[in-house]
Parts: C-alpha cells; structure tokens; sequence
C-alpha cells in the first residue's frame, strides 16, 4: 500500500503574495535577483593635471556585480558623489569595457553630457541624477540598453557633470533616443538641451570638439 505524501509545512504561495519571511519584516536575502549584465564601478583621483598623454593612470576597479542585492551592498558602502573632492570620478560600466576611449567598445562611441552647475542644491542633485542613471543602466531602462556602455559621474570645482557613454556614435537613431530617454529618467525640463559628444572628435579637436547631436 503506497504511503501518503507528507503535507507540506507552508502553504503553496499565492500569486502575487508577498512571502511570509518579508511580511514578518525578514527578507530572505538568499534570493538574488539578476541583472542582466555585470557591470564594474571604477574609481579615479588623480594628482594634477590631466590630458591625453597621462589619462587613466590612477582609473582603478573597485567591485564588480551581477545582482539587485550586491548592487544595493555596494551602493550603501560608498561615499556619493556629493561627498568627493573636486577632481573625483566614479564610473560604471559594463563588465570588460574599461572606461576609456580607447577601449574596442567605446572607441567609436561617444558620450552624453548633463552639466551641474554649483548652486545651493546641486549636491542634493548631484546625487539624485547619479542614482537615477544607475538604475536606469543596470536596471535596462533604456531602449537602445545594448549601446550603454557606461555612466560616469565626474565632480569638480565650477560645475559637476554626468554622462551616459555609448558604443556606436554614428547610429543617430540609436544615440538620440538615449538621450531623450535620459533627460526623463532624470527629470531634466524639456526646454535644457544636453549634447552628445563623439569620442574620436574630442580627441583630434581637444575642448574646441562640437557636440554631434542634441536634445
């Protein structure tokens, strides 16, 4: 005779159920929600000027994840940009693209650029504008997401800026929806244009480059 199947101990959850670690206010962080890539933050904060020549050489990663949960970790472990000297910058890109023109997958990208200007509440914007993009980045909010290659946040003394980096600068279509979807994701009036910088120009034109596309 065969043997009854023990009952189980917890009711079957139903659909839509919040489960009952997470209603007695225990989460269970044994569950990891994955992203859809892995992404690494790099750290820079070099000593002096900067030009072509000597870029890069203090750029260093820091942590690499691939999870809802470690994201949180990390994000909660570091200082935000509003607490960094001038001359800081993080940046997080996606796993083996390193935040540099010269890279294979940025090198024929580009980049958007929303300027913060110093005022009494750009560090309270500041922040605001780098969590947003990050969640947008690793959460795939973005249409053209498979040309995100990157967000940076760079501080400085007169005005801080974000940017979006992408990998193909001759796609328009591509590039301006980004764009478009940037300035919703922070909130910025439709009446700010941001522009969009192709790399290979900044780098034979210097500071005289002229932005490729705007919104």
């Amino acid at each position: 005779m065969a043997e009854d199947k023990q009952a189980p101990d917890v009711a079957p959850q139903e659909e839509g159920e919040i489960p009952a670690q997470e209603r007695n206010g225990e989460p269970d962080f044994s569950k990891k929600h994955p992203l859809e890539y892995k992404w690494t933050l790099w750290f820079d904060n070099p000593k002096g000027t900067q030009n072509q020549n000597n870029w890069g050489q203090t750029l260093r990663a820091v942590y690499t994840f691939d999870t809802v949960e470690d994201f949180w970790c990390l994000y909660n472990n570091i200082k935000p940009p509003s607490w960094l000297g001038p001359g800081t910058d993080f940046h997080l890109f996606k796993e083996g693209v390193e935040p540099k023109w010269e890279d294979p997958t940025c090198e024929f990208g580009g980049k958007w650029t929303v300027l913060i200007p110093k005022s009494p509440n750009s560090k309270q914007v500041l922040d605001t504008y780098w969590l947003n993009a990050l969640l947008a980045c690793i959460g795939e909010q973005f249409t053209e997401g498979e040309e995100i290659c990157g967000v940076v946040i760079n501080v400085r003394a007169k005005q801080d800026k974000l940017c979006i980096w992408t990998k193909s600068a001759s796609n328009e279509a591509a590039q301006v929806s980004i764009g478009k979807q940037l300035k919703q994701v922070l909130d910025i009036d439709s009446s700010i244009r941001i522009g969009y910088l192709v790399h290979n120009d900044a780098k034979r034109d210097d500071r005289k480059a002229k932005d490729r596309y705007l919104v």
